[in-house]
């Protein structure tokens, strides 16, 4: 005997994963938004520093650069290899070349311990010694894959972390004042 119900083809999943789902896109469209921030910050370091140097090509070097951020860890290195042959087959002597590695030094620590920390933080939930030390730790139980995976995977577990209540500042009693009359 066959049953009365109809079966349809396609059940409807269940409300909490659709949650589920919609956080973790949210998180990832977060992720994205702080890394384009950061990748255009960075860029504009490049220029900054690149024209400061004279280095032929400049505004593309920069360009390069910022893009190339997108990619965690080995993004940086790659754009450093653009201004570096630039300035070796233009002529220049090894101080302009020690310049520019100087400056990818400069943006490389500036970029990791102060920047993506904090953009990855106001745009994102993730707070800044998961942001540091995250790619780090993924980098160890995961070697190659952990670094490059650290960012956006940091970004989806802390978005469903419940967020801080603001604190809201309450006033403290100040000092009593006490009225000394004046000796008469």
């Amino acid at each position: 005997m066959q049953s009365t119900q109809p079966s349809s083809p396609n059940p409807k999943p269940p409300r909490r994963s659709l949650q589920h789902l919609s956080t973790a896109g949210r998180a990832l469209l977060e992720w994205w938004r702080a890394a384009t921030l950061d990748g255009l910050i960075v860029g504009v370091l490049w220029f900054i520093g690149l024209e400061l140097i004279h280095v032929p090509f400049a505004p593309l070097w920069a360009l390069l650069g910022g893009l190339f951020q997108i990619i965690p860890t080995f993004g940086p290195m790659i754009a450093l290899i653009g201004p570096v042959l630039s300035v070796a087959f233009s002529g220049h002597d090894e101080w302009r070349l020690g310049l520019v590695l100087g400056l990818y030094g400069l943006i490389a620590v500036l970029e990791g311990l102060v920047i993506a920390p904090y953009i990855l933080h106001r745009t994102t939930r993730v707070p800044w010694w998961a942001a540091f030390f995250g790619p780090i730790a993924l980098g160890i139980l995961i070697p190659f894959w952990g670094v490059l995976l650290a960012p956006p995977l940091l970004a989806i577990i802390f978005a469903f972390y419940p967020p801080k209540p603001k604190r809201v500042a309450t006033p403290r009693p100040g000092p009593t004042v006490r009225h000394i009359p004046p000796p008469s």
